[in-house]
């Protein structure tokens, strides 16, 4: 009986769980069908390109209603609360963007600490110029933090593998994704995050901030954690998808606020990549939250460095609030839109190199650790790849500024040290020494005066990617770095950041795409340098590499992402650059349009890997390489027939045979207005609906002669609203009773009080386009199809409006009518558009 009732699915790392049916089973409408479906999308890999056992991952998402079921006991609940309480709401906005603040405050306080504890140890090797027991140290710290961090989340995650953006842009699309907001999932990912970027590897705390900032959202709003079964009852009016779902958004977008001290930035984040149910309401209460958080992070390091009270508690320095803060700012010319044309054609181009390369290395890497039978050394191989990738960066880093020269600093070159240990300290902070010594004299005056020397490639590679984006980006520094150090830099990092991207580590790519493109844009400044020299009039001013590494950050974080209108808002607020608006708009512009000539974003592409089943704005659907207008098409052409049907008056051991005998999520509810008419829609029952009220004995019935019947005292909203089975055991053993023991074949249970009787509907000849619509904008998990006289004729689910199914149900509309039958050819047909 269990075996029937559950059903096996692989998860993304190949290990096999057994997940319930309701919880996350396939929202299919009969078992004939199902096995069809599999079939379908077993048959191409045209659009997601996945592995058996990964397609079958794909069609097991369950999907995730974004509205409460309206029914009778739901109503009741609602009436007992406060209507149009706003306080609460908002108060919970005002505690998770505080909790997200301190959160990443302290990341970036250990983060900071274990960097300079790591290059602390090395330093005298270093100085005295031992390169090799400076490799050694420097390797022998970063791997015992990239073990822990791998370690964490392969061995203590529920998942078993990092999670990040993408899994979070297909929760709030709708669909249900298992581990992913779990107490075990926010330690792991934590430690994960702080301990990869402090061990070296090219990455940021970015994604997982994002995914961290979710995680408190989620639990602050529900204040219930189901692994230590701690469930307060308070706030419990949110305890449901809409305002989960609202909360979720509002911390994904304090994450990026806090980690970019940039709340507007956070805020059109979340609207344009993370979240796909958005309001003015929502708008408010986000940016509320992004407020909160920001303005945290800023007191708190406002006077704490490294743990420790420094003092001027409150006061908010431009030069640390601001993270690239670009202290010159340059008056524009006309003539600059012309390279930036240029970056934003190359960020486009690099951008779409870096998407594509990044997704085969992440599919090379599934296919080789999902040939790997046994789990435990599966998990192994991972941690070793993330090892191996830690050996190669530091010898990168360590080994490769051996080979360049010391030159001076030109920012520096008259910079006055006095005989003050804090301020040599403080300055070796802004240069990257590495082996380089200084000569220093007293001047007449008693000032004691420094020809300050520096390596290119360490100051590039060595420190920690936001001090490197900081060097680029500063302006009146024409030749401090040159072409074969910028070169050089690039060309490492792109690769490692490539291949570090999607390791068995919590980490983030906002800093290595701003990296990269800082430093090639960089390159197209030095390049305008050396044409027309080192301009001092103010009309040539706009002729410095650091403008142009700022503007190529922006095209190649967009090339990468796509995105626009977030990403210009981020790169002012964390330069304080608003002389360069126009320029960063212009190159962030054209870098999408040239990424999207050749591939989709790195999150979309991500999603399409990891065969999360996502619904865009619009669908887009080919055929025979010409685009289908799907107001031409109607909902028949991609329904489920043969709908599994329940009525209001059911019979207990026939609903337990359903139940043990399919995975279907929900059921259409009909019943007969009148004896001699037919059997009409009334709404849908959930699965897990249908469980819980099993579970309660006493609200069975024997049969009456009335066609329906009233419960007395029916269950309470709150009980038969689960997010998953409580004991998945005893509804088996139950299930096997109900159908085998003939009392309760006489017995009957009353649906009425609990169908969802504002349930959607569209009839069989609606438009295919505007179901589509209807289905996204409302997340609805089933829709019914129906006739016109009100029979339920079919069901539209998740999986029957993703792109290749689409695809191949509507080619088989398109068959009959194919030239092969003598008929026009496809190309001029009204229902296909280029």
């Amino acid at each position: 009986m269990s075996s029937l009732f559950s059903h096996r699915t692989h998860m993304e790392n190949g290990e096999e769980e057994m997940l319930m049916a309701e919880d996350h089973g396939p929202d299919l409408i009969n078992s004939q069908d199902f096995r069809r479906q599999c079939s379908i999308i077993r048959s191409s890999l045209a659009y997601y390109h996945c592995k058996e056992e990964e397609r079958e991952h794909l069609i097991a998402h369950e999907s995730l209603d974004y509205l409460p079921s309206h029914s009778e006991v739901y109503k009741k609940w609602l009436q007992e609360k406060t209507y149009r309480k706003e306080w609460d709401r908002w108060l919970l906005m005002g505690l998770i963007g505080t909790a997200v603040g301190m959160l990443a405050f302290l990341i970036h306080q250990i983060i900071d600490s274990l960097i300079k504890l790591k290059w602390d140890l090395v330093e005298n090797y270093l100085q005295d110029g031992n390169i090799h027991m400076t490799w050694l140290c420097a390797l022998g710290s970063g791997l015992a933090m990239v073990v822990l961090s791998s370690g964490s989340v392969l061995f203590f995650c529920p998942a078993g593998s990092p999670s990040g953006l993408p899994e979070i842009i297909g929760y709030l699309n709708g669909t249900s994704i298992q581990h992913l907001f779990n107490i075990k999932t926010f330690l792991g990912t934590f430690v994960s995050c702080v301990l990869a970027v402090a061990s070296g590897l090219f990455c940021g705390s970015e994604g997982p901030m994002i995914h961290l900032g979710a995680l408190l959202g989620c639990g602050l709003s529900q204040l219930q954690l189901d692994t230590l079964g701690v469930h307060l009852p308070i706030f419990t009016r949110f305890r449901n998808s809409a305002d989960k779902r609202s909360f979720i958004t509002a911390g994904a977008g304090a994450g990026i606020a806090s980690v970019f001290r940039a709340p507007i930035g956070g805020l059109l984040f979340t609207l344009e990549e993370v979240s796909s149910f958005w309001d003015i309401r929502l708008a408010w209460q986000t940016f509320f939250c992004c407020l909160m958080a920001t303005f945290t992070t800023d007191l708190l390091s406002s006077s704490l460095c490294g743990f420790v009270y420094r003092g001027h508690f409150g006061f908010f320095e431009a030069e640390k609030r601001i993270i690239f803060w670009v202290k010159n700012l340059l008056d524009m010319n006309v003539l600059a839109f012309v390279p930036t044309i240029l970056l934003g054609m190359l960020g486009g181009l690099l951008g779409a190199l870096f998407v594509s390369l990044n997704i085969k290395i992440n599919k090379l890497r599934m296919q080789f650790f999902n040939s790997i039978p046994k789990l435990s050394l599966r998990k192994t191989s991972k941690l070793l790849e993330t090892v191996l990738i830690l050996v190669c960066t530091t010898t990168v880093t360590v080994y490769l500024p051996y080979f360049f020269p010391c030159t001076p600093a030109m920012s520096v070159r008259n910079y006055q040290l006095r005989n003050n240990s804090e301020t040599i300290n403080q300055f070796k902070r802004e240069i990257s020494e590495y082996s380089c010594s200084s000569s220093t004299w007293i001047g007449p005056d008693g000032v004691r005066y420094s020809n300050q020397t520096f390596n290119q490639a360490a100051a590039l590679l060595v420190e920690n990617g936001k001090q490197g984006i900081t060097y680029l980006f500063k302006r009146g520094t024409h030749e401090e770095f040159g072409y074969t150090s910028l070169c050089t830099a690039l060309a490492f990092y792109f690769i490692l950041s490539c291949w570090t991207a999607g390791s068995a580590v919590a980490s983030g790519l906002v800093i290595p795409m701003l990296y990269t493109g800082a430093l090639y844009g960089r390159i197209i400044g030095l390049i305008l340098v050396s044409i027309f020299g080192v301009q001092t009039n103010e009309y040539g001013a706009w002729i410095d590499p650091g403008l142009f590494a700022a503007i190529g950050a922006a095209s190649f974080f967009s090339g990468v992402s796509r995105l626009t209108i977030s990403l210009t808002v981020i790169m002012v607020e964390i330069t304080n650059d608003v002389q360069s608006l126009l320029l960063i708009m212009l190159a962030v512009m054209v870098a999408k349009m040239v990424g999207d000539l050749f591939n989709a974003s790195l999150y979309s592409s991500l999603l399409r890997l990891k065969c999360i089943p996502y619904l865009d704005v619009e669908p887009f659907v080919r055929h025979r390489r010409k685009w289908l207008n799907l107001e031409l098409f109607s909902a028949r052409d991609v329904m489920e027939p043969g709908v599994r049907v329940l009525h209001l008056k059911e019979n207990i051991a026939s609903l337990a045979r359903l139940l043990a005998s399919t995975s279907h999520g929900g059921f259409p509810v009909v019943c007969r207005p009148k004896p001699d008419h037919a059997e009409v829609f009334q709404g849908t029952i959930k699965r897990l609906e249908l469980c819980m009220l099993l579970e309660n004995e006493h609200i069975f019935e024997p049969e009456t002669n009335d066609e329906t019947f009233s419960s007395s005292h029916p269950l309470s909203y709150e009980k038969i609203t689960v997010e998953k089975l409580p004991n998945l055991s005893r509804l088996t053993m139950l299930l096997n009773r109900y159908t085998t023991d003939p009392r309760y074949q006489q017995l009957f249970i009353n649906l009425d009080p609990y169908i969802n009787k504002s349930a959607m509907s569209v009839q069989a000849h609606f438009s295919l386009q505007r179901t589509y619509i209807i289905f996204r904008t409302l997340g609805l998990r089933h829709l019914t199809v129906v006739d016109r006289q009100n029979r339920v004729v079919g069901v539209i689910t998740r999986k029957d409006l993703m792109p290749f199914p689409l695809e191949e149900r509507l080619r088989l509309q398109l068959a009959p009518r194919s030239p092969d039958v003598g008929e026009q050819p496809l190309d001029s047909r009204p229902w296909m558009c280029s």
